[in-house]
């Protein structure tokens, strides 16, 4: 599966972003779908992620509460809504695809797609 991020931008703490990742090729509802962040000079870590029917989801304790992960299988679409925005939360955005949970919620999927900004000023 191809996958093409977009939404990251500037915002002030506080403040809302909402990220969009498009799906092309095989079944997306087959697929787990996941959010990492990687911060300059750190690793990339995991934010959320969300199972094939939406009906489940895990999110990382560092943004539990203010993300929210959301899937839309008809138009082939992962959104992560995020809110109350802190500085720390800068970062580039990846979403991610595998038929596999684990492989996931583990940082080792199998698609990735190309990162998207996102930039929190204080």
């Amino acid at each position: 599966v191809q996958l093409q991020a977009s939404g990251g931008g500037l915002v002030q703490a506080g403040g809302s972003l909402r990220l969009s990742c498009a799906a092309s090729g095989r079944t997306f509802s087959s697929y787990y779908m996941g959010w990492f962040r990687q911060a300059p000079g750190k690793e990339r870590e995991f934010v959320a992620a969300i199972s094939w029917s939406g009906g489940s989801t895990v999110y990382a304790d560092s943004v539990k509460g203010r993300f929210t992960i959301s899937r839309d299988n008809a138009k082939s679409t992962v959104t992560l809504q995020m809110n109350s925005l802190k500085p720390e939360d800068t970062a580039v955005y990846y979403c991610a695809a595998d038929i596999k949970y684990s492989a996931v919620v583990r940082g080792s999927p199998g698609s990735w797609g190309q990162g998207t900004q996102v930039t929190v000023s204080s």
